[in-house]
């Protein structure tokens, strides 16, 4: 493959978690990424060298998605960080990742938490990638990270983190037509409960939690981040052109 054939991803929240194992995934099947981090840049540099280890090339840039003048100055960064390390000016793949949870019980939830999950999960979603349409390559791929909290009604105060995922999944639909006449389809993966850090780790680190969600899967375990990225990667190959604005549940087949 030649300099001109690789395919260029931007991953965002590409540090940790599944962003990161998002990262890996596309470079490891031949895609160079960019990815972008809101903090722990030491996180986003381990993951470049990984991307590189694999034979890709990377950079890392900050991004706070849930920052409007971050977001609103992020396309010219990386355009300028297109031509330095790339010498082109287009993406060919767009992963929206990044996020954070909260709980917002009824009763308890403040006006200023409703923001910040809108502001990451919505606003910044939205705004995010209408800016960087314009350097979206014919034919391209969208890729959405919504829950299955969106789907599977769970106890812990998630209504809101749920429902501004609900939100990115009807964006998605509208999306898909919007961009179809470019070739550019739009979908999205919706994860289970997965073993990583989101959320302070509770899957990942109580053994108790993580028996419970898998006996409540068809495959009998939790999933891994691993399991996500290989999923994104499945979804922008050629092999899934005809797939556009689906919302694709990796789960496990929890509560069939």
């Amino acid at each position: 493959m030649t300099p001109t054939d690789t395919e260029l991803a931007l991953v965002t929240g590409g540090n940790r978690g599944l962003g990161r194992a998002t990262a890996l995934a596309l470079a490891a099947h031949g895609t160079d990424v960019v990815l972008t981090y809101r903090n722990h840049e030491d996180e986003a540099r381990g993951v470049v060298a990984e991307v590189e280890a694999l034979g890709r090339r990377a950079t890392a840039l900050r991004l706070d998605t849930g920052d409007m003048p971050d977001v609103e100055g992020f396309a010219a960064r990386l355009t300028a960080a297109l031509d330095v390390t790339w010498g082109r000016g287009t993406l060919d793949i767009l992963v929206n990742n990044a996020g954070h949870a909260l709980p917002t019980p009824l009763g308890g939830t403040t006006a200023a938490d409703l923001q910040s999950l809108f502001d990451v999960h919505v606003r910044g979603v939205f705004l995010l990638t209408q800016s960087l349409v314009p350097l979206l390559a014919d034919g391209g791929r969208v890729v959405n990270v919504s829950s299955g909290l969106a789907r599977i009604v769970r106890p812990g105060g998630h209504s809101t983190y749920a429902a501004m995922k609900a939100a990115v999944e009807a964006l998605t639909r509208y999306w898909a037509v919007e961009l179809g006449g470019r070739g550019i389809t739009v979908n999205v993966v919706a994860p289970g409960p997965v073993a990583t850090d989101f959320g302070g780790g509770a899957v990942r680190d109580t053994a108790a939690l993580q028996a419970v969600l898998a006996s409540q899967t068809a495959l009998g375990r939790v999933g891994q981040a691993s399991d996500i990225g290989a999923l994104v990667a499945a979804v922008v190959s050629p092999a899934m052109g005809w797939v556009t604005g689906q919302r694709i549940e990796a789960s496990g087949g929890i509560s069939l």
